[in-house]
């Protein structure tokens, strides 16, 4: 019977083996069930063999909760931006400057896609990745190995048997397909959150998340271009590309070798149609010498190789009048400015609206009733007004002018200080409002009601039945039986959802209340923190700003929507019908009053446990954690790299620093 590290190593090989065929070569050989049951075999045997543990195992791809800053690390060798170009010609001026360089005709050009993501820069060392790091201004960038390590196209280990460099860099863009972009905004807009414009910004933050295990759940992927060794396996960049594949790295689809001027024109030609079919964004072409001693005898210029450009493919851009200008307003209060369009054909889709985000965008377009408008696409799926043609313009035509009140309920709109938002302030009059919390607090990632969508909850709230989110629960199959559209069945649907609900976790629930700024995310480090809406009722902005990512902004949003007797009432009212207030503790056995009555600030990184476990020790033990040192800190928990003004605040207030072993052996555990 073979051995549990054997057992180990077989299933670690096939997952990584499975997950190539799935996500890089897009030929699975088993259902994702047979995936999902190998994989929680090799987490048993983990779990069971802790000694066997692999920070590279396929059972780490999901990311962790854990919180770290990102470190800085330079690059082994400069990632040099490539000289770029929007010109077919400038492009066959290259490639006769190439050739001319050389004094040769004999000259192969490799020609492949210009992908639209963030770059990167993995390391592997004896086939196995040791370090992720972005390309930053070129000379170092952030260590993000753990969030690539999610990214599942991406080999964490690769056997000698591939025919790897034992060492080896590799370069490439970090992708969010179309399909997870589409997805990712959907949630975003259902939370009320600004939509990412294009699938790099969205990539480009992804990367940058704190939390790894966020970063899975979005669906990243990454195309690999540039190989780099001292022991390449051939001597052009074609071929170690093709290498590269065999590896496990998912390379560009588009890679061809062209030995003329006439061939690279009929490429550019070709894929500036063929790109819209590829489920990436794309910008452009990049044309490289394929040989890398013509490379060498190439050279480079003190920004860019001699041997490499980037042709950049032109903006689709529509010409439209606009209709008019509508102003909407959304959950949250922010009114954004809408251009209504005569409908126009741009990328594939029929475009009739844009937003303007904001009265400072209208103003900087010099935007008048009745324009000619630029509208622009690209690589952004979000249709973007880009210019004004004011050779069209009508005589005599007014400028567009922001809405000085509300539209839906007259009040008057007030300028958030160092925003460009405007905001509507009637918070609990105001029928957009209202309506979008009541949507908001039913949708299926807060409390998951069947049947209450846009519609629905404009109906609720139009015939009175539905106020404030906690009406939900006194409605009944006979009340809702009067709404157009509704049957018994969809009637008895959402009184069943509704009941359904109360099951829905404290952190969900937090979701659901529509507090400014506290969105998915943070409800769940709140949640987890607080441990119950009584807490958090009560909770200070110093003491909210002591859980990992609670800035000040979305403490005193937080303070100052539960010092509204309106918010308290309605969350009374859904204690009342039943819903989680509170969240599921961690067993508190070893509990004690150790700290009681002292204020423990937590400063620097740790060996033993991550800040947030530190964070649960202290109030386990009866201590408060808290954000910034004062008179009141009874000590600091000080791990390495404390910041020099936490220290000098310390001494001079007379504030001791505990180091973690001393911290731990206080509360009676061992280091």
């Amino acid at each position: 019977m073979p051995t549990p590290a054997e057992q180990v190593a077989r299933l670690r090989r096939e997952l990584n083996r499975h997950n190539h065929l799935y996500y890089v070569m897009n030929a699975p050989e088993i259902s994702d069930r047979d995936f999902d049951m190998m994989l929680k075999e090799l987490e048993t045997l983990e779990r069971n063999h802790p000694e066997l543990d692999d920070p590279l195992s396929p059972t780490h791809r999901v990311g962790s909760d854990i919180n770290t800053s990102f470190q800085q690390a330079a690059h082994v060798r400069p990632m040099l931006s490539l000289a770029n170009t929007y010109s077919i010609e400038e492009v066959d001026k290259w490639v006769t400057g190439v050739r001319n360089a050389l004094e040769s005709d004999d000259i192969v050009i490799d020609g492949e896609m210009k992908f639209d993501g963030t770059s990167i820069s993995l390391i592997y060392e004896n086939g196995r990745l040791v370090r992720a790091v972005t390309r930053g201004d070129g000379t170092q960038g952030d260590v993000v190995t753990e969030n690539i390590k999610t990214i599942r196209s991406i080999p964490l280990e690769i056997p000698a048997e591939t025919g790897r460099p034992d060492n080896f860099e590799i370069r490439g863009e970090i992708l969010l397909p179309w399909e997870a972009f589409e997805r990712l905004n959907r949630d975003r807009e259902a939370n009320d959150e600004p939509l990412f414009a294009n699938p790099r910004n969205a990539a480009a933050g992804t990367l940058k998340l704190q939390n790894s295990a966020e970063a899975a759940s979005r669906g990243l992927d990454a195309y690999f271009y540039y190989v780099l060794s001292d022991s390449l396996p051939a001597d052009t960049h074609f071929d170690n590309l093709r290498a590269a594949a065999s590896w496990g790295f998912k390379i560009t689809p588009v890679l061809k070798r062209l030995h003329s001027i006439d061939e690279v024109d009929e490429f550019i030609n070709h894929w500036d149609i063929e790109r819209k079919k590829l489920p990436v964004a794309t910008d452009g072409l990049v044309f490289k010498v394929n040989s890398l001693r013509q490379q060498l005898n190439l050279g480079f210029t003190a920004k860019s190789p001699r041997w490499a450009i980037a042709y950049k493919f032109p903006a689709e851009r529509a010409l439209t009048r606009l209709r008019f200008v509508s102003f909407e307003v959304g959950r949250m209060g922010i009114v954004t400015p809408v251009a209504n369009l005569e409908p126009v054909l741009l990328s594939g889709t029929i475009v009739k609206r844009a937003s303007l985000h904001n009265e400072d965008i209208i103003r900087k377009l010099d935007i008048h009733e009745g324009d000619m408008l630029y509208v622009e696409k690209g690589g952004e799926i979000i249709p973007k007004i880009t210019g004004v043609d004011i050779k069209s313009r009508p005589e005599g035509a007014a400028p567009v002018k922001f809405v000085t009140v509300c539209p839906a309920c007259g009040t008057p709109l007030i300028k958030i200080e160092g925003e460009a938002a405007t905001e509507c302030p009637n918070k609990y009059g105001c029928p957009p409002q209202i309506i979008g919390r009541i949507e908001h607090f039913a949708a299926r990632r807060m409390m998951n009601i069947d049947g209450i969508g846009e519609e629905t909850a404009r109906q609720l709230y139009d015939t009175g039945l539905v106020r404030s989110s906690a009406d939900i629960y006194s409605l009944t199959a006979d009340s809702l039986l009067t709404l157009d559209g509704f049957g018994p069945r969809s009637a008895q649907r959402v009184i069943e959802g509704a009941e359904e609900s109360k099951k829905v976790p404290f952190a969900r629930v937090i979701y659901a209340l529509s507090i400014p700024f506290v969105g998915e995310t943070v409800s769940k480090k709140i949640a987890k923190a607080v441990g119950n809406i009584d807490r958090l009722m009560t909770i200070s902005t110093d003491e909210l700003t002591a859980i990992d990512d609670i800035g000040i902004a979305i403490a005193e949003s937080i303070t100052d929507y539960f010092a509204d007797p309106r918010n308290r009432e309605n969350v009374e009212r859904l204690r009342a019908a039943g819903l989680c207030m509170e969240a599921e503790q961690a067993d508190s056995e070893g509990g004690s009053d150790t700290l009681a009555g002292q204020s423990i600030v937590i400063s620097g990184t740790f060996t033993h446990h991550s800040r947030d476990e530190y964070k649960a020790l202290i109030e386990l033990h009866g201590g408060k954690n808290v954000g910034s040192i004062s008179k009141k800190t009874t000590a600091i928990l000080a791990g390495e790299n404390v910041g020099p003004s936490k220290l000098e605040k310390a001494n001079s207030l007379g504030i001791p620093l505990l180091s973690e072993d001393d911290f731990l052996r206080k509360i009676g555990l061992d280091s």
